[in-house]
């Protein structure tokens, strides 16, 4: 009895001590087990029990005041194995496997500054995804959905073959969903990740279009290894026809806002859950903010030719800015973007209740659309939230998420992400 305690203590201890490092070599398997069987049965939990804010368990149609569900799942090393990561200071080291080598990019790089815009800015281009060579650097998921959607990710080459992947003629990346009229299981889709990782950084994305209509949930985002103690950053969220953005963290223990006022943040958008990030104590819920304009996802983010994103992850904190086609600031354009002169950020996570290097770590940069799964399947009957007045059971007549999906390809026309560029600054050494 006395040698088995002293298991239980020793193994007690070892978790203990890999969550606190993130460490992927003590019991890395015991971990992710773990960590994949506590993350399942979370999910689960959360569509039977239906947690709303505060812990308060409400009935179904409060469902459309959930934070997003996150994406957990350990980041697997694509491709060749290696990746490169890159600090707060752009300097390229290298990777778990020992592989160094440089950070690439895809385009030209430091532009000449515009007339009106600044000459220079403390942010330096490490990586530039745009134009023809826009998936060069990134890596194709094909694993299942770690959020349990009905969709198949594939790989570069049949996502060609198949149409769902292209740079068309304005140059634009546009990732596609299947639109099949009637598939039996699950629909065609594309998910790629940066092979670059980051330690910090300034990430600008450049849209034009994103997926939108009933059983879709499409995001923009960063994330890190071993989940959820690397971090997530959600830049860019939303299901079904939603049309204001929800920005989200979910990261291990410790992490807090610290403040649900908006003009306590400086924020333009609203705090719509509690305080708490971590997400093995909210039911993956994290911290979400969501944006008060309703041109900033979805139909009216498309209806305005889309605009830009910039995510800022320095010392002060994390924070989410959106531009609106036509309200780019220039030195976003010219390239010397100038945060500290854009004004409120759309949601922000201050360094002060949340250590941006202790609780992000390694981050790569993610697109994917998925269909149904754990948050646009949980809330197909609700309502309330912007540009969802009507639940999408009501509008399509159809009693779950996934048997809309499977029977109506049509539907699945706006669910692409039309992309124009994606672009990562580091702070000069």
């Amino acid at each position: 009895m006395l040698a088995f305690a002293a298991f239980l203590i020793y193994a007690v201890f070892l978790v203990d001590l890999s969550i606190a490092s993130g460490s992927k070599v003590l019991v890395p398997r015991v971990l992710d087990s773990l960590h994949r069987n506590a993350a399942r049965k979370t999910h689960n939990l959360a569509k039977d029990l239906r947690v709303a804010f505060g812990g308060i368990l409400v009935p179904r149609a409060d469902l459309s005041q959930h934070v997003v569900y996150c994406k957990p799942g350990k980041q697997v090393t694509f491709g060749s194995g290696t990746s490169t990561t890159v600090g707060s200071s752009g300097n390229a080291t290298a990777s778990a496997s020992g592989t160094r080598h440089p950070t690439s990019t895809s385009s030209k790089l430091g532009s000449s500054p515009t007339p009106t815009s600044p000459a220079s800015s403390p942010w330096r281009l490490v990586n530039s995804y745009q134009g023809s060579n826009f998936f060069d650097g990134w890596d194709f998921f094909t694993g299942g959905d770690p959020t349990e959607g009905i969709v198949d990710y594939i790989d570069e080459n049949t996502a060609r073959a198949s149409n769902l992947l292209e740079v068309n003629s304005q140059g634009n990346a546009v990732m596609r969903v299947e639109t099949t009229p009637v598939v039996s299981t699950n629909r065609r889709s594309i998910r790629i990740t940066t092979q670059s990782q980051f330690n910090g950084g300034l990430f600008i994305m450049d849209s034009v279009h994103m997926p939108t209509g009933c059983g879709t949930w499409p995001a923009f985002w960063t994330n890190g290894p071993n989940w959820p103690n690397g971090g997530e950053i959600d830049i860019v969220e939303g299901v079904h026809d939603y049309t204001n953005n929800q920005a989200t963290v979910h990261t291990a223990v410790g992490c807090t806002l610290a403040s649900s006022s908006s003009n306590t943040l400086a924020i333009s958008g609203n705090v719509i859950g509690g305080v708490d990030c971590a997400a093995l104590t909210t039911g993956n819920q994290g911290c979400g903010i969501r944006a008060a304009t309703s041109n900033s996802f979805g139909a009216g983010f498309n209806a305005n030719n889309g605009g830009v994103y910039a995510m800022k992850w320095d010392t002060t904190g994390v924070a989410v800015y959106f531009f609106p086609r036509g309200s780019e600031p220039a030195d976003i354009t010219a390239e010397v973007p100038q945060p500290d002169t854009w004004g409120a950020a759309q949601a922000r996570w201050p360094a002060a209740s949340c250590d941006p290097f202790k609780f992000f770590t390694s981050h790569s940069a993610i697109f994917d659309t998925t269909l149904c799964g754990q948050w646009a399947g949980a809330v197909w009957n609700a309502v309330g939230v912007p540009g969802q007045d009507q639940s999408c059971a009501q509008r399509t007549g159809v009693s779950t998420c996934e048997a809309f999906v499977r029977a109506n390809g049509g539907s699945m026309q706006e669910a692409f992400w039309e992309v124009k560029s994606v672009k990562i600054y580091q702070l000069h050494d």
